[in-house]
């Protein structure tokens, strides 16, 4: 049973410099009551941050710091579990997490994350979710159990009836699982190889035991005539090399060739543009009597002897045109010749790279065949080492064998344990065996306050609410104040179950404004009864703004107040 003692915290929200200190186990019911701001509900953000690191409302990690002094947060909470005492504490601006037990603080050399894992699992063996449905109910940003994800619910149930070890076992069993199954394909590659090893070490002595030297024969045979071929393939290259260097030589004058006929194209395009001229001028003469500059009159005589001077420069042109034009096509025929010439070079050229891949595939095939003669040359004088790898070999797959049989002797059990350990295995079997127990303690709560229905969880946590008339409701359909009975009724529910199981047993129960929205006169009074029948190890706390109203109902009452911005505790 977790005993909480006292907590006390400074520079946290609203409070100061100084210690607030609360003492948890001094009264059995205690009122704690102020204006709105005071700082009534600080004891369950502390309680909360202390333990898991965050607030119980939805606050900032860094709002947590007061504001004014801002730094030198720092919690403390003081409790027992059996015979061991612990001091929890932990602090933000300097931040630090410390954990004392028995007076002696807990190693901290693992990281917050691992130190935070042990206090939930080994110490405290419950996690946030669980703490808020058992020991602390508020009405602001409390999620009742109603409320939460079917996957939240089962969490909450396992906690509290010990089982939530068989999905820490599910998960180590994944794990293993997993290794049995990469350790099977570790054997079967192992066992693949030795096999194909075992099938290459037969296949060499049965072919020393075969008197392989025909092979060997053989093999030299294909080598002489693939060197045969190579030789062959080797004249022909140096033919066509010989060829074409005759062709490379034929052909040396393509440049000249093409510069000669750029030469006599440019000489044949100026003469033609001159017998137009000259064709222009004779058409002057012979339709013109003026000049077009000056309109003087052309003597006749004149115009004839120029025509007949332009007749005789074009007889001139047309006679170099034409031998330029033979010139120019003889060039043409030569650049002909040259161009199959090259063609032919080209294709002479392309042989050689064929001819050439040719030679390399048969020296790969030389080389293949060579190793291979080496190989069975070699193995004929080592027959013995061959058949001692071979026995080597055969219990390399015996062992092999038998590892695989036990891997998958084993695999055959972790599926069983896979099965039995999914949510719907023994953990479902055990909560099937509890749900009766939860739904009578729900219903026996529920009737305590004057709310008579049946209630109802199922294996997936689902409710049946039904009426006296046999009406079916859902927890959505009621008013808030028939809500805040059914949580309150599955909060008294979860810890009789606790207490029941002895899992997450605790003296503290803190109820936020409970009595303040929800609950009316009536619903107030039976829940005060529910309280006082309280087992005698229990702490209540409840805070309230109806202090005028509640003040005489309990044995304590603690008042906050707001003085210069800081809360305190008076």
């Amino acid at each position: 049973m977790i005993n909480f003692k006292s907590i006390k915290w400074k520079n946290f929200l609203s409070t100061g410099n100084v210690f607030t200190e609360v003492k948890l186990n001094k009264s059995k019911s205690t009122l704690i009551i102020g204006d709105n701001g005071a700082g009534k509900s600080t004891i369950l953000d502390a309680l909360t941050f202390v333990l898991f690191g965050k607030p119980f409302r939805s606050v900032n990690k860094n709002q947590l710091v007061n504001s004014i002094n801002q730094g030198g947060t720092e919690v403390e909470v003081e409790f027992t579990i059996g015979t061991k005492e612990y001091i929890i504490r932990r602090g933000i601006k300097k931040n630090f997490f410390e954990i004392y037990q028995n007076g002696k603080m807990l190693n901290q050399d693992a990281s917050i994350r691992d130190y935070q894992e042990y206090l939930e699992k080994t110490i405290l063996k419950l996690n946030y979710k669980s703490f808020t449905q058992i020991v602390v109910l508020g009405s602001s940003t409390f999620i009742p159990f109603m409320q939460l994800k079917a996957s939240d619910r089962r969490t909450i149930i396992e906690d509290l009836l010990d089982i939530e070890i068989f999905s820490v076992m599910n998960q180590l069993l994944k794990t293993r699982v997993a290794q049995n199954k990469e350790d099977m394909g570790t054997v079967d590659i192992a066992l693949g190889l030795s096999k194909g090893e075992l099938e290459h070490i037969e296949w060499l002595i049965n072919k020393i035991k075969e008197n392989k030297s025909n092979q060997i024969d053989a093999n030299k045979k294909d080598i002489e005539k693939h060197e045969k071929a190579i030789q062959d393939y080797q004249e022909k290259i140096e033919r066509i090399l010989e060829k074409n260097k005759t062709l490379n030589e034929s052909i040396s004058d393509e440049r000249e060739v093409r510069g000669k006929i750029d030469s006599l194209s440019d000489y044949s395009r100026g003469i033609e543009k001159g017998i137009l001229k000259c064709e222009e001028d004779i058409e002057f003469y012979e339709k013109n009597s003026h000049c077009d500059t000056c309109e003087q009159e052309i003597p006749k005589d004149h115009r004839d002897k120029m025509t007949q001077q332009f007749h005789g420069k074009m007889h001139e042109f047309s006679n170099g045109l034409m031998s330029l034009g033979h010139k120019l096509n003889e060039q043409k025929a030569r650049l002909d010749d040259i161009e199959k010439v090259s063609k032919e070079y080209d294709e002479n050229l392309r042989e050689q790279i064929s001819i050439n891949s040719h030679i390399t595939a048969c020296n790969e095939y030389i080389k293949k065949v060579s190793t291979q003669i080496q190989e069975i040359s070699n193995m004929e004088d080592d027959i013995d080492k061959q058949k001692s790898e071979l026995k080597e070999c055969k219990e390399d797959i015996r062992i092999y064998t038998n590892e695989k049989e036990k891997l998958s002797e084993q695999k055959h059990l972790y599926d069983m344990a896979s099965t039995l350990l999914k949510d719907s295995g023994i953990k479902s079997r055990i909560i099937k065996q509890y749900l009766p127990i939860i739904n009578k303690y729900i219903n026996a709560h529920l009737n305590k306050m004057d709310f008579y229905v049946s209630f109802e969880l199922d294996e997936g946590f689902n409710e049946t609410i039904k009426s006296r008339h046999r009406d079916e409701f859902t927890y959505s359909s009621f008013s808030e104040g028939e809500k805040m009975r059914i949580d309150l009724a599955l909060l008294f529910t979860w810890r009789a179950v606790a207490k029941l199981k002895n899992s997450v047993n605790t003296n503290l129960l803190i109820l936020d404004e409970v009595f303040d929205s929800s609950l009316d006169a009536s619903g107030t009074d039976e829940f005060l009864k529910i309280l006082y029948d309280l087992a005698g190890d229990v702490n209540v706390f409840v805070i309230s703004h109806k202090g005028e109203i509640l003040y005489d109902k309990f044995h304590s009452t603690i008042k906050f107040e707001k003085h210069k911005n800081f809360s305190r505790m008076i």
